[in-house]
């Protein structure tokens, strides 16, 4: 895990491009990526799916990171989840086996990282407030509280990760 000397991204000052009023969202992303990326550089594959005192694997928290992304960026653009969604959805829950490294899921998340960024990029301030149908009841929100909650999801599990795999590491 190597230890990151820039300041946070929200004293980096603007992300270029992305409206005012979704600069926080932008620096929690951004911030997000960054310190996964550090958080998982060296870390070992064959501890991916440890669960120490049965709670989630540090595969679970990657997998989540790309998926509640992904879903929440999905509902903020007024569409609903496709069948691939739902099937990622269920995936997160289940071990698997050598086809998911370390690598493949810090990829998926930082590619996810960038079309959220993209997408905040297009997001006319005027729509924020919104209203957007969350799931099948179709819970209320609107595009700010999707994305601020899909920023904040984002680094309660980036906290977990950061335990977890800090705990794996040295038990080990």
């Amino acid at each position: 895990m190597a230890k990151i000397d820039a300041p946070e991204f929200w004293q980096r000052g603007p992300v270029p491009e992305i409206p005012a009023l979704l600069q926080p969202v932008a620096h929690a992303l951004l911030q997000a990526r960054e310190e996964v990326k550090s958080i998982m550089g060296g870390f070992p594959d064959v501890l991916l799916w440890e669960k120490p005192a049965g709670m989630a694997s540090c595969a679970f928290h990657l997998q989540h990171l790309s998926g509640v992304i992904d879903r929440l960026f999905t509902y903020a653009r007024h569409e609903s989840l496709s069948e691939q969604q739902f099937e990622d959805l269920a995936a997160e829950k289940i071990e698997r086996g050598p086809d998911l490294t370390v690598d493949i899921l810090v990829k998926r998340f930082e590619v996810q990282i960038d079309k959220a960024l993209d997408q905040l990029r297009l997001t006319d301030e005027s729509s924020l407030t919104d209203f957007r149908p969350v799931g099948r009841a179709g819970l209320p929100s609107n595009v700010l509280g999707l994305l601020f909650h899909s920023a904040e999801h984002t680094m309660r599990h980036v906290g977990q990760l950061l335990v977890t795999a800090t705990f794996v590491q040295h038990k080990n």
